[in-house]
């Protein structure tokens, strides 16, 4: 199942129990990342350039529900 991305008119919500807040977010990425390492090897990313990324699977953190969620518009967004 495809899961919807939220936009900044739009937010997730839970379809079984109304949650807008809380979620597990299961996604798979593809990215750059520039590290860089201190003297004693301890390795800090300073870039990260995402070039692909798509979500997994949503979990609703309050009822479990496993892809049950809709997008809903975001308070005071124009549509």
């Amino acid at each position: 199942m495809a899961v919807p991305t939220p936009t900044a008119e739009t937010r997730w919500r839970c379809t079984l129990c109304g949650n807008l807040t809380r979620f597990d977010v299961t996604r798979s990425s593809k990215v750059v990342e520039y590290v860089h390492l201190d003297l004693a090897g301890e390795p800090k990313v300073e870039e990260r350039e995402v070039l692909s990324e798509s979500i997994e699977s949503v979990r609703c953190r309050w009822c479990n529900a496993v892809d049950e969620v809709e997008l809903v518009d975001r308070p005071g967004a124009e549509v």
